[in-house]
């Protein structure tokens, strides 16, 4: 008898009703965010501005106190890939790129997305890099397909950031070790979901099976980090600007469904 695969738990349409509300909340947070980095502002400022968001629309931020986290917001800059702690002595200066993860729990369920963005005009070579990352990541959604695998999409990233180096012209490194997540009562759920990888691995996507999908990017190909000694602060080996994207998105028989939209 063959053995039966695993499946990547799925969500009922109401219950992705709930996380699109968390979703939504993130979204406009982000929003917010951007318009308020300006040269001159600290990443602890961009984080009132999103934790104020969040509970004005009557969430709270999932980030804040997450195994110990102390912000609303990861608030990484230029060299900085995931989890830079918000502070006031990091203050913002034209041609920075910025990578904002947020987060907000809603009646128990949680949105989790990420982008990246310029303060003023990027460089062309970081802004050809969060171009790139930014289309990986929709390539990534765009495999989110029940009856795929989950390494499909890892696959699927991969392929991309190759085919982004030709496309945008620039070269590209895939972040060792990070990557994308299962989410749903919680902000961290199984499976892990690899930036890279072999398809046709792994769990089954089925109908309302939700991931987390993050690419993050190195400009010039490298792929090394190294954690700060607060324990957060991830950032690049070769001093190098990355850029990060992420969006919670559910796989439906219509196609995937984006879960943390932004207009």
């Amino acid at each position: 008898m063959p053995l039966r695969k695993r499946k990547i738990p799925a969500k009922t349409p109401e219950q992705l009703e709930k996380m699109e509300a968390a979703g939504r909340i993130v979204g406009l947070a982000l929003k917010e965010v951007r318009a308020a980095a300006k040269p001159g502002v600290s990443t602890l400022e961009l984080d009132q501005v999103a934790e104020t968001v969040i509970r004005d629309h009557g969430a709270y931020p999932t980030f804040l106190g997450y195994n110990g986290f102390p912000g609303s917001i990861c608030a990484s800059v230029n060299d900085v890939v995931v989890h830079g702690i918000p502070n006031e002595v990091d203050v913002l200066e034209e041609g920075d790129l910025v990578s904002i993860d947020c987060g907000a729990t809603l009646d128990g369920w949680v949105g989790d997305s990420a982008w990246s963005f310029g303060v003023g005009e990027l460089p062309a070579g970081v802004d050809k890099l969060n171009a790139a990352t930014e289309w990986v990541m929709q390539q990534g959604i765009a495999a989110m397909v029940p009856g795929k695998r989950l390494t499909d999409v890892s696959h699927a990233l991969e392929q991309a950031t190759y085919a982004a180096e030709e496309r945008f012209g620039v070269s590209l490194g895939i972040v060792d070790g990070y990557g994308g997540h299962g989410i749903g009562r919680t902000m961290h759920e199984d499976p892990f979901l690899a930036n890279e990888g072999k398809p046709n691995r792994g769990p089954v996507i089925q109908e309302g099976s939700v991931l987390c999908i993050e690419p993050m990017l190195i400009l010039g190909g490298g792929f090394e980090t190294e954690v700060l000694d607060d324990e957060w602060t991830v950032v690049t080996l070769d001093g190098a600007p990355a850029a990060h994207w992420e969006h919670t998105v559910a796989a439906t028989t219509q196609g995937p469904r984006i879960l943390t939209p932004r207009s």
